[in-house]
């Protein structure tokens, strides 16, 4: 008889890990979603015809893997979309063979990246960049502060017990409390210096001063960089309809292949044998049910997992229970135009190229703002004319700015557009709201003693912890699939990995260069 493979979260881990199975085996897998929806974090909410991506997911990585397994699930685009006349994609290899966005759905579109922060009203580069933009805006005199910071960092570097120590020896103390230090605490709700240094390890590792510089120049003199690091990468594939288009397709050709998928089964408790997990007891709308299994991979949150265990020490227990996180909120606001009253240049403008801004302004609590014209074009419903925003409000499940009603947030982000001459209220036509939990696997409370409950769960041999969330690490989503590939390459060879499984995205060469 072929094995079952418990898989819990329908997020990209699980879907990864169950189509990976059902590719290369005769396992079974059996996904236990606790919504109803499908894709996680990058899944796709649609409103009045238009869509709304959670976050913005750039498909980009570096390992060959992962891009070869999207394109065997949705391929590149093979010409520009109408939509898109006037876009710069000279660059792509765009092949009359691949499907064509605007006879096909199930294509991806290739983007060239823009995103700059926006900060004293005006547009910045991201990263930051020495040129004469960035000196206008911050004047000779901040620029001047920046640049002797900067040398005393490298002359005397921190010890770096924090995120804050981490920022200040890549980019000056006058750079990080410029651009770093306010934004990073309206991001995570907690100042740099109470964050460990491992989340700056995690997300931007070898990014520095130096390295924009250096990019910046290969850049002018027409040399690619084989050490581009992903915060600087111009280049990514995108679904037509927005991730959760992608993550759909992947769902039914698990279904296709004879694996299944349980919407809103939430998996309260797993039983144990002999160094096994043997059960899962779900509960789902039809009632209480079991569901045993050979394998178990899960991507659900590690503290859940562990209050779902019996047999667990106390200090591991209460570890566990200490894990935060960071949840978020999106305000989907559509307009008929953008109104900024400046533009770094001075200029005037109904768009903006941005795929998102960093709003780093200190007078608003909006932290991203995501224009999905820009994304694809296909996820507006009148693109032509109206532009589709996403403004990102990070908090914390159960805080005032959550408990607001959909209409306290709604005139929250159009008071806010407004404030910064982004957009007039008389322009809004229509807006909604979607609330995002657990999204960021927090970096303090217990999380420094992580490695503890890392170490009890691998007591069990049949339980893989991937994604995200199983993992508790802010991993990128590729990152995510990663862990799903690897903990199935050891069910199939019988090689170790489990090791390998938590090296995915800790160190810069691991995965990271093609």
């Amino acid at each position: 008889m072929s094995r079952k493979a418990v898989i819990i979260g329908a997020g990209p881990a699980g879907l990864t890990a169950a189509l990976e199975l059902l590719r290369k085996s005769d396992v079974v897998p059996v996904v236990l979603e606790a919504t109803p929806h499908t894709g996680g974090i990058c899944r796709t909410i649609r409103y009045r015809g238009n869509r709304l991506d959670l976050g913005g997911h750039r498909f980009f990585s570096k390992s060959v893997r992962v891009q070869d397994w999207w394109q065997s699930v949705m391929p590149l685009q093979g010409g520009l979309a109408w939509r898109d006349i006037g876009k710069s994609l000279a660059d792509f290899d765009l092949r009359g063979e691949q499907p064509q966005p605007e006879w096909t759905d199930g294509v991806m579109l290739l983007r060239e990246r823009v995103s700059r922060i926006f900060f004293r009203r005006q547009f910045f580069d991201y990263p930051v960049t020495l040129n004469a933009n960035t000196v206008r805006g911050l004047g000779i005199g901040q620029m001047s502060r920046i640049a002797l910071s900067y040398a005393a960092a490298r002359a005397r570097p921190l010890s770096e017990e924090t995120l804050e120590d981490f920022l200040i020896n890549r980019f000056g103390r006058g750079l990080y409390e410029t651009f770093f230090k306010d934004y990073t605490q309206k991001v995570w709700g907690v100042a740099p210096a109470e964050i460990p240094a491992d989340w700056g390890a995690q997300r931007i590792r070898g990014l520095s001063v130096a390295r924009v510089l250096k990019h910046a120049l290969q850049k002018a003199i027409g040399l690619g960089s084989s050490e581009t690091e992903v915060s600087l990468t111009e280049r990514f594939a995108y679904p037509k309809f927005g991730p959760g288009q992608f993550w759909d397709e992947v769902a039914r050709e698990v279904v296709a292949r004879g694996g299944e998928i349980r919407h809103d089964c939430e998996v309260v408790r797993l039983d144990e044998r002999h160094g096994r997990i043997v059960k899962a007891h779900v509960v789902s709308p039809a009632g209480p049910c079991e569901v045993a299994g050979d394998l178990f991979f899960s991507s659900m949150p590690m503290n859940a997992l562990v209050a779902g265990l019996e047999e667990v020490p106390e200090g591991i227990r209460e570890v566990a229970d200490g894990l935060s996180f960071r949840d978020f909120l999106t305000v989907g606001v559509l307009c008929r135009r953008l109104r900024l009253a400046s533009g770094g240049g001075g200029e005037m403008a109904d768009r903006i190229p941005d795929h998102w801004l960093y709003i780093q302004e200190p007078d608003v609590r909006m932290g991203r703002l995501q224009v999905f014209n820009n994304w694809s074009p296909y996820m507006v419903a009148d693109p032509m004319r109206s532009v589709w925003l996403g403004l990102e409000y990070f908090c914390n499940e159960g805080d005032e700015l959550w408990q607001r009603s959909d209409k306290d947030l709604l005139q929250l982000g159009i008071g806010e557009l407004e404030r910064i001459g982004m957009v007039r209220r008389a322009d809004v036509l229509d807006g909604c709201t979607a609330r995002v939990r657990r999204a960021y696997p927090a970096y303090f409370g217990t999380y420094k003693r992580l490695g503890e409950v890392r170490e009890f769960l691998h007591r069990y041999e049949n339980l893989f912890l991937i994604g995200r969330n199983g993992q508790h690490r802010y991993n990128n989503m590729d990152h995510s699939m990663l862990t799903a590939m690897l903990a199935v390459d050891h069910v199939l060879t019988g090689v170790p990995a489990r090791a390998a499984l938590w090296e995915v995205n800790t160190e810069a060469a691991f995965h990271e260069e093609a």
